[in-house]
């Protein structure tokens, strides 16, 4: 390999600029945004790193299904040339493959369609307005069907601190790209714990807003009641930040949430004084056991807490059995969805073995099936008369290595599936916000996680308390490092 007229090798050059690409990514959207802001750094000069890193590490992670370096590039001058103030003005990020990128196929995940989409989803029109840069769009597995960032069409996605295992799923491409530095914050979606369940394996904050805090438009909803659109980040900060730009809602939006009455960002400028945290060990879904360095990790952060001047008690909740709600809507939201493909003869083996169950599920099913989950959110709020959160685990078990759905059938994908959702799944039927985490680093190396558990429409102290924990116990463990490909 040759070297410069200094003495530095190829290898060496590429290393020194990878370092400093990464410095500029893991900086986050926030700090991005304000040296943009202050002309320290250009809008090209990010996306121009970004694209490096992910032509460097992105094949090894499997995290985009489509990079828009073009377009990209081209948008990043145009702010650049008109030096706007948007809270994102010329920053990068990564949208999920389920979310309208215009001029983009909407995959799904799959390859059943072909057909590029002719306008942005309100999400990504958000985000543009408030000057962003859409980079590239992130894997998925098929419909968001699985906690497993695996497809048939686009192959296995791998967390960033061990690639031999899963990131999770199904926002599983975002987590990736953002927990490696190829972007400071990537959009995912979460119907039963997608936007969550990969935060826990990549050691990243992920917040489920409130359902109908994020507009789901052009369609009216996302997996009927289940389902949220979110950022997933490294900071508290940066997730704040985001949902500033990102709620509200639409005339075509089925639910709505009651608007926040002060900007996310600047809630956090205030301390949420003493709360009644209650913690629990104990999964929602019955017959699964938590990892002890799960339990371990509850009950260090229970002490952080503790010393933070919070109350906080152990309970023993008596969670409301979710299976019905949840089926029922998951079957709907997947029909709906494989309805509108253009060619369903391409669709997963898997997924029309879900569509066989969904065909015996009607259309008034479903919709009882809301109608359930709104009576478990009301017996879901009585939890929180005696305290303000609740805090658990995020994930019962470890990441698994990748190929978790490689050559498994429904039923085996489904026993899969029950350790990773057993602590999120139930805060999508009865709509409850909720948040991931980080809560240090396991014996394998890989992050350790926390779900805190908000009442109703109360983003704002689960927000709070995680800044407190951020503050108080900077996210440890670092970040991946990642060799040059």
């Amino acid at each position: 390999m040759g070297r410069d007229a200094n003495g530095a090798s190829g290898g060496d050059r590429a290393g020194q600029q990878d370092r400093e690409d990464a410095e500029l990514m893991f900086l986050g959207v926030e700090r991005q945004a304000e040296l943009v802001r202050a002309g320290k750094v250009t809008s090209r000069a990010l996306v121009e790193a970004s694209l490096r890193r992910i032509a460097r590490h992105g094949s090894a992670l499997g995290a985009f299904r489509v990079v828009l370096a073009e377009q990209a590039l081209a948008e990043a001058d145009a702010r650049d040339a008109r030096r706007g103030d948007g809270p994102l003005h010329g920053v990068p990020v990564a949208v999920k493959d389920e979310l309208d990128v215009a001029g983009q196929v909407t995959g799904f995940g799959g390859a059943a369609n072909r057909t590029p989409v002719a306008a942005d989803c309100e999400a990504v029109r958000r985000l543009r307005a408030a000057g962003a840069v859409v980079i590239g769009k992130t894997t998925m597995p098929e419909f968001g069907q699985w906690p497993f960032t695996e497809s048939a069409a686009h192959g296995h996605a791998r967390n960033p601190w061990d690639t031999t295992r899963t990131p999770g799923g199904s926002s599983g491409g975002s987590a990736a790209a953002v927990a490696a530095g190829l972007v400071g914050a990537a959009l995912g979606g979460d119907g039963g714990g997608s936007i969550r369940i990969p935060a826990a394996c990549c050691g990243l904050f992920g917040l489920k807003p409130q359902r109908g805090r994020v507009s789901t438009a052009p369609h009216p909803h996302l997996w009927y009641a289940l389902g949220t659109v979110g950022p997933l980040t490294r900071t508290v900060r940066d997730t704040a930040l985001l949902y500033d730009v990102l709620a509200g809602s639409t005339p075509t939006d089925r639910w709505s949430a009651r608007p926040a009455a002060t900007g996310w960002l600047r809630d956090l400028d205030t301390a949420p004084g003493r709360l009644r945290i209650g913690y629990s060990a104990t999964p929602a879904v019955p017959g699964v056991r938590p990892d002890p360095q799960h339990v371990a990790a509850l009950l260090e952060t229970v002490r952080t807490l503790r010393e933070l001047g919070h109350d906080v008690r152990e309970v023993r909740p008596r969670y409301p059995d979710a299976t019905v709600p949840f089926v029922a809507q998951f079957c709907g939201g997947v029909r709906a969805e494989a309805a509108a493909v253009e060619r369903p003869e391409l669709l997963e083996r898997r997924t029309r073995h879900v569509l066989a169950l969904a065909r015996a599920v009607p259309e008034s099913a479903v919709e009882r099936g809301i109608l359930a989950g709104e009576r478990l959110a009301a017996r879901a709020d009585r939890m929180f008369t005696t305290m303000d959160l609740l805090l658990t685990p995020t994930i019962a078990g470890r990441p698994r290595p990748v190929g978790a759905l490689d050559g498994a059938g429904l039923l085996t994908a489904l026993v899969r599936a029950r350790p990773m959702i057993a602590y999120t799944a139930l805060w999508n039927v009865t709509g409850h916000p909720a948040a991931s985490l980080p809560a240090g680093r396991g014996t394998d190396g890989l992050p350790l996680a926390v779900q805190l558990v908000g009442r109703r429409d109360d983003e704002v102290s689960v927000l709070r308390v995680a800044a407190q924990l951020e503050a108080a116990r900077p996210w440890a463990g670092g970040r991946p490092e990642l060799p040059l490909a």
